[in-house]
């Protein structure tokens, strides 16, 4: 299974390896990263259907946002899930996000037990 994790924070992508190596290391889990939306949306378009299961996007981006990078995923592959990821657990943050079609919403720190559990509730089906 393929998720996409799409955040300008490029140190995102060691913390996120570090906390699913398991999984990785099992080939049970394959992580792709983009640093930013209009890359997440070529990694997406790269294959038809696109390999990607799973999308968690930060919110707040330079360029296009979290916000708009979801809409556009909807639009394009409506199948897709994509969760939200903000530094900021505002409920008008929230509120957009859900509004739009995300599955789930975290803040930063990401609690990862809850991250895990989403994606292996998504693997379940």
């Amino acid at each position: 299974m393929k998720i996409l994790i799409v955040d300008d924070e490029k140190d995102v992508e060691a913390l996120f390896r570090q906390k699913f190596r398991k999984e990785i290391r099992n080939n049970d889990l394959e992580i792709e990263f983009a640093f930013s939306g209009k890359e997440a949306l070529k990694i997406l378009e790269r294959k038809d259907p696109p390999e990607v299961v799973y999308v968690f996007s930060d919110i707040n981006m330079p360029g296009m946002t979290g916000l708009e990078l979801l809409e556009k995923i909807k639009k394009q592959f409506p199948k897709i899930p994509v969760s939200m990821i903000s530094a900021y657990g505002d409920s008008e943050n929230y509120n957009k996000a859900i509004n739009s079609g995300a599955k789930e919403f975290f803040t930063k720190p990401i609690d990862f037990e809850s991250l895990r559990k989403e994606i292996y509730d998504l693997i379940k089906k």
